[in-house]
């Protein structure tokens, strides 16, 4: 049972770097959104992780993906993907205890992307040593909608093709 889930974790954790990957390369910035916005494919990954394994599985995922964001953006990128991975991963991870009575994976899709959000936005206000740089937040926060949106229901199309793969329910943390 441990092999196994070691085994999909090197594997999930491929695909959302892979994800992380072709969004950056792929998506241009464009021009009416807020600069520097990509959707958060990756963070699809993380979700399904947190519900199939829990709170230490998309722990991993997630400092997989800010490693990832130090080789490829340099210490700043590392820093920004931490500081909205971290505290996304740990309030979808709260959440989802209430996934199908409170939330679905589309309330969880957008409780991450904001919460992604808004730790990038006090990562930013760290690294650049103003706190005037909340006022961006109003224009992460519709994107956040946005895209939580996205996430929320690529990952409930994906749930039953992802449970054959993995073998594991979010209910049961195999």
């Amino acid at each position: 049972m441990k092999t196994n889930k070691v085994s999909l974790l090197g594997i999930f954790g491929a695909v959302a770097l892979v994800l992380s990957f072709l969004e950056s390369m792929l998506i241009p910035d464009i021009p009416f959104l807020p600069v520097g916005a990509k959707p958060g494919l990756s963070n699809i990954i993380t979700m399904y992780i947190a519900g199939t394994m829990g709170l230490p599985g998309a722990m991993y995922i997630t400092l997989l993906k800010a490693l990832f964001a130090l080789i490829t953006r340099g210490a700043t990128g590392a820093f920004m993907s931490l500081g909205g991975g971290v505290l996304s991963t740990l309030c979808v991870c709260f959440f989802i205890k209430y996934q199908g009575r409170i939330f679905s994976w589309l309330g969880l899709g957008i409780i991450g992307a904001v919460m992604h959000n808004l730790g990038q936005l006090m990562a930013a206000c760290v690294v650049s040593g103003t706190f005037a740089l909340i006022n961006y937040g109003k224009y992460l926060l519709i994107f956040a909608l946005i895209t939580g949106t996205v996430t929320g229901s690529v990952l409930l199309i994906l749930m039953p093709r992802l449970r054959k793969f993995g073998g594991a329910d979010y209910k049961n943390k195999n």
